[in-house]
């Protein structure tokens, strides 16, 4: 099926190694290759707005599905360097490239996930509680106090986003989340995920626990 034109525009392109982008998610940027600097001068002039790509340096190629972020703020230093903060908004998927120089652009159309009757209310809400038990046991382990943020969604598709957006050091899983066009398969596999940091987490507090009553033994 041929895609909607009114879903279809040309879009700046900017592929980042290890960066997976998600609706609502916040990305700082410093800017310093030329042809990047040339970007952000040009989306200032227009809406504001570039598609971030998770960028494959063994493949040398990006991935085809990626997020639309709103340039924020900026801040100009020497040497035409920029920083930058941007927002996550929809979700594309490349259709084609128009040009390669001296940036990408693409032709994109834009994504959501499909549409259900199904009630996500109570898969959210178990989602929500492994990942406050996540927290509270990293806490623990780190002797830190942690907590998530007083704003964290609670609607499904928002909280599927908020929660694939923190994972870390998992960017090939959270290029597959962002790729899902269904919100329970997205909330389902967080759960796989955060279900077994939690196991993880639990076993190494217990051995904390453990070696503590050992070197620190009460009187008798």
């Amino acid at each position: 099926m041929a895609p909607d034109s009114l879903s279809v525009r040309e879009l700046p392109l900017f592929p980042l190694p290890e960066v997976v982008l998600f609706p609502g998610r916040l990305l700082p940027l410093h800017i310093f290759e030329y042809r990047y600097r040339i970007l952000m001068q040009t989306i200032l002039e227009s809406d504001r707005r570039f598609g971030v790509l998770l960028w494959d340096p063994a493949k040398d190629e990006a991935a085809t599905v990626g997020c639309c972020a709103e340039l924020i703020r900026h801040q100009r230093l020497p040497d035409d360097r920029m920083n930058v903060w941007t927002l996550g908004q929809q979700r594309f998927r490349v259709l084609d490239y128009v040009r390669e120089k001296p940036f990408r652009v693409g032709l994109v159309e834009w994504i959501e996930d499909e549409a259900t009757d199904d009630d996500l209310k109570p898969l959210a809400t178990e989602v929500d509680t492994v990942l406050r038990d996540v927290v509270q046991l990293s806490g623990k382990l780190s002797d830190q106090e942690i907590e998530l943020p007083d704003d964290l969604p609670d609607l499904p598709r928002e909280l599927s986003y908020w929660v694939a957006g923190h994972l870390y050091g998992v960017y090939e899983e959270q290029q597959s989340l962002l790729e899902m066009l269904s919100t329970r398969d997205r909330l389902e596999r967080e759960l796989e995920i955060l279900g077994s940091t939690r196991s993880h987490l639990a076993a190494r507090t217990v051995l904390k626990d453990t070696l503590n009553s050992f070197q620190n033994p009460s009187e008798s």
